[in-house]
């Protein structure tokens, strides 16, 4: 048995009570003991490392309640537009990544709606850089894709080509396709493009855990587990639990395919994969991934005007329209949907957006409570923008976790340019209402959406805190300063929060004896500085199980 002693430091342990100590023991891959450098000196006689923190802050290890790293480690190592927001930085970029790959098609992700007028990028920018390949670029949100000329021949989209019903091609004045596609239109185009094979997959995942270690995050839900018989993310966990390197705990949501026919076969199969999932993670040198969760996506964004609302949208000049967005499942069918999942002992997790997605979602939680009784299931609502004042209690109320994507609520180009003039003044002042929520004692728990956005735990944070980015210039004004919430309720979130959103609270997210030494180790404590500091932190070591896998020096 090894013993590492962190001594002299501020040990945030996420506990209800929220205690505070100064050192913390681990032997064996778990805590062994928690309290002051006094309380513990005994330990220190057969310590085989001492750490002096130096006043530095300790907490249970990071938790993303909703993160995509098999697809954010492949967007790193393809034409990934995410590192700027700038038009002329994303043509030079793209120019560069396909002058160097002879694949057949240019494939990357990353870029930024404001970065082009009203939102809207053209299929000519792309063409005048690639014109004899198909190229396909989801935005930053993957609710969007831009795709030049040639990928819209061979899909075969032009001027006559029908919008999807769950989505939309964008068109110019006179009707022509404008390389732009929203939501269920992209399908047109990704059906072509060719698929990741296996060891794509695992290259994407083991980039991304080495990233994600840097960070301090230890485990994470991944929120879009596809499995379709082919090579998949699902496969990708298994082979990389089997290998034994999947070092970080993984709760998997399995993707709701929402132009499924029967909901009983497709629960069915679900059950099985989980069941499948439980098998392998005996027979693994250690078990790492698990399926507790189903997501169902109920909207889209409100850039886009696809998310769904309770009053329409405006436009561009401010006048109140007549779209109210997209709904992918039929209130009725949702709530079945949901009932039945519940029944098979399925966490859902949902994409809810709009404050109609969101009555939706609730509406279909209590139809499942009536039906099955209350159950222990970690129901969560992810994104949360926009929801009405009379169904922030009900999340609560129905024993749902709200699952906050914090970085997103700030004044930053997107939000100021494409969000707020089609939301109005009322709306954009009360989205992302995190302090209503914790206020009525919803369970919060936090995650990045990463390569949506940066997984960076701190930032996020930062955000919640503060209601402004953490990169943004001094006087930026908060975005609804009145729902932030404290520095202690984002930490809790990060940590026991997502543990218990993930299933893993009897093992993980807190800092207490025989809890697993899953720790992060950061450079300072932001608690002792001013609240708009917080963005600086950045994470020293992050220990997994008692192990070192990222040491910043």
């Amino acid at each position: 048995m090894t013993t590492t002693v962190l001594r002299n430091g501020a040990i945030f342990t996420a506990t209800a009570a929220t205690a505070w100590s100064t050192a913390l023991v681990i032997r064996d891959g778990r805590v062994a003991a928690v309290g002051g450098d006094a309380d513990l000196r005994d330990w220190l006689r057969h310590a085989d490392d001492v750490v002096d923190l130096d006043g530095r802050l300790v907490t249970p290890g990071f938790i993303d309640a909703h993160v995509h790293p098999v697809v954010g480690g492949l967007e790193r190592i393809r034409c990934d537009l995410s590192g700027s927001a700038d038009a002329a930085d994303y043509r030079r970029t793209i120019a560069a990544y396909a002058a160097g790959c002879s694949d057949a098609w240019v494939l990357g992700a990353g870029w930024a709606m404001a970065a082009f007028p009203d939102g809207i990028p053209h299929r000519r920018d792309l063409d005048a850089i690639v014109a004899d390949r198909p190229v396909y670029l989801p935005n930053r949100d993957h609710h969007s894709a831009w795709v030049n000329t040639r990928a819209l021949e061979l899909a075969g989209i032009d001027a006559a080509t029908p919008d999807p019903a769950d989505g939309r091609i964008e068109r110019d004045a006179d009707g022509r396709p404008t390389g732009l596609l929203h939501e269920g239109a992209m399908d047109l185009v990704a059906a072509l493009v060719p698929a990741d094979t296996a060891a794509d997959r695992l290259a994407g995942l083991r980039g991304a855990q080495t990233y994600l270690h840097s960070l301090g995050i230890t485990a994470w839900q991944d929120a879009m587990v596809h499995h379709d018989g082919t090579a998949s993310v699902h496969d990708t966990y298994l082979a990389a639990q089997a290998a034994g390197w999947l070092r970080s705990r993984v709760a998997g949501a399995l993707w709701w395919d929402r132009a499924a026919d029967d909901i009983h076969d497709t629960v069915a199969a679900l059950v099985r994969l989980r069941a499948d999932a439980v098998q392998a993670a005996a027979a693994a040198p250690a078990a790492r991934y698990t399926l507790p969760h189903v997501k169902v996506m109920q909207d889209g964004v409100v850039e886009t005007l696809t998310a769904a609302l309770l009053e329409p949208y405006h436009d561009r000049c401010g006048h109140t329209g007549d779209n109210r967005g997209l709904t992918f499942l039929d209130p009725h069918r949702l709530a079945d949907v949901v009932t039945a999942l519940d029944a098979a002992g399925f966490g859902v997790h949902f994409h809810a957006l709009g404050d109609r997605a969101v009555r939706d979602v609730l509406d279909a939680l209590a139809a499942a409570r009536a039906a099955n009784g209350s159950s222990d299931r970690r129901h969560h609502l992810a994104h949360l923008q926009v929801v009405d004042a009379r169904d922030r209690p009900r999340l609560r109320q129905l024993g749902a976790a709200a699952n906050l994507q914090a970085l997103w609520a700030c004044h930053e180009p997107q939000m100021d340019e494409l969000t707020i003039p089609v939301l109005g003044a009322a709306r954009a002042a009360d989205q992302y209402p995190f302090g209503d929520l914790h206020r009525l004692g919803t369970t919060l728990v936090m995650g990045s959406d990463w390569p949506v956005s940066t997984p960076d735990p701190w930032a996020a944070i930062h955000t919640a805190v503060n209601r402004t980015d953490g990169q943004a210039p001094p006087g930026t004004p908060a975005l609804g300063g009145h729902q932030a919430i404290p520095l202690a309720a984002a930490l809790t979130a990060y940590t026991a929060g997502s543990a218990w959103v993930t299933g893993a609270d009897h093992e993980a997210g807190s800092l207490t004896p025989g809890r697993v030494a899953d720790i992060a180790v950061h450079d300072r404590n932001p608690f002792d500085a001013a609240p708009s500091e917080i963005a600086r932190t950045r994470v020293h070591r992050t220990y997994i199980a008692g192990d070192l896998v990222h040491h910043a020096d």
